[in-house]
């Protein structure tokens, strides 16, 4: 029996464990990795298989996926030793901003900001360890879904020097569906309310993070 093509299967790692029929792009991995770019804007057409690929990356990468090359034994990228060895190395933040569709600012901000404090909650755990002091705590602490706009702003950079602390690693971090949100923005009417803060949140992620080793939005 031939291998099932799963429709709509975005998860990388169930795809692999399922057996199910994929087209191997893993190559990707090697031609992102040796462009040295910091940060990485992919914007093909919808259903492109972009969240899929992200996943992909994820599981790559991520030190929570560590020890995990039987995902990628018989594609591409495993064929040569750089990146084997490269496998589940990194600390990975991955956020998806895919299902925050709302006509107004408010809950949109609500929304992000809840995804950001469920994503710090994986973490948790991590802020008992001796590295981190009080005032570290204080400020994780502090990330919740009524956080105010500089706490927001900040949020991930933070995140990624902790776990850099933590690791010894530099983080990439990968956003998937950057533009979801933007886009309800510009139909609805609260283009510059949130602009101003995503523009803040990007800055601080993307650009002036000393602790970002790359990024794929």
């Amino acid at each position: 029996m031939g291998r099932v093509v799963s429709i709509g299967a975005q998860d990388f790692g169930s795809i692999i464990r399922r057996n199910c029929f994929l087209v191997d792009k893993t190559y990707f991995i090697k031609e992102w990795w040796e462009t040295e770019d910091a940060v990485t804007l992919i914007t093909p057409p919808r259903r492109f298989g972009k969240t899929l690929n992200m996943s992909m990356l994820e599981c790559f990468f991520s030190n929570k996926y560590a020890g995990r090359g039987e995902l990628f034994e018989g594609l591409r990228v495993w064929q040569e030793e750089k990146y084997r060895k490269l496998q589940g190395t990194y600390p990975v933040i991955f956020l998806s901003f895919a299902g925050i569709k709302y006509v107004d600012f408010e809950n949109t901000r609500s929304t992000m900001n809840g995804l950001i404090t469920r994503l710090y909650s994986q973490y948790r755990w991590m802020m008992k360890e001796s590295v981190f002091d009080e005032e570290d705590r204080e400020d994780f602490s502090e990330v919740r879904k009524d956080m105010s706009d500089a706490t927001a702003s900040m949020s991930l950079n933070r995140l990624c020097e902790w776990l850099s602390r933590y690791y010894g690693k530099k983080c990439i971090v990968l956003l998937d569906e950057y533009d979801t949100p933007m886009q309800e923005a510009y139909v609805h009417g609260f283009w510059d309310e949130l602009t101003a803060y995503i523009r803040a949140l990007f800055n601080n992620t993307f650009k002036t993070n000393p602790y970002l080793e790359r990024a794929v939005m």
